[in-house]
């Protein structure tokens, strides 16, 4: 058993992000020592571990609590539960790059119009595109 200090050291955050992540039931104290610290154990490294990994695959923490809750009862649930989280993640993120694309050829043809010189701003294609409806 380790306190909160030695846990963020052995994950690499800080102890604001592991109380956070308490804050927000993603994690608990395994218990707490004679004067009230919280105790973490190796489990609790682990559960941090995997918290950081679905974070870096873009998981919000509403998904990542979902899939600890899923991870603690894993009898009672299906892989296909699992998989239903990640593919709408994944068709979230097809939305966001297809939005992006979109977003990225406008500005695109809108700054290759511009011929980009230093003279006055007053017949500038870039603003003169902006304000058409």
């Amino acid at each position: 058993m380790f306190q909160i200090g030695e846990l963020a050291k052995r994950c690499e955050i800080s102890t604001d992000t592991l109380r956070f992540y308490e804050k927000n039931q993603l994690l608990s104290p395994a218990g707490r020592s004679e004067s009230g610290y919280r105790l973490y154990n190796e489990e609790s490294q682990h559960r941090v571990g995997f918290i950081l990994k679905a974070k870096q695959i873009g998981l919000s923490l509403d998904e990542i609590k979902e899939l600890l809750g899923i991870k603690l009862e894993a009898t009672e649930h299906s892989c296909a539960e699992v998989k239903a989280i990640t593919s709408t993640k994944l068709q979230e993120i097809d939305s966001k790059i297809a939005e992006l694309t979109r977003i990225r050829a406008a500005l695109k043809k809108i700054n290759d119009a511009c011929c980009g010189h230093q003279h006055s701003a007053s017949h500038c294609s870039i603003l003169a595109a902006l304000e058409q409806e």
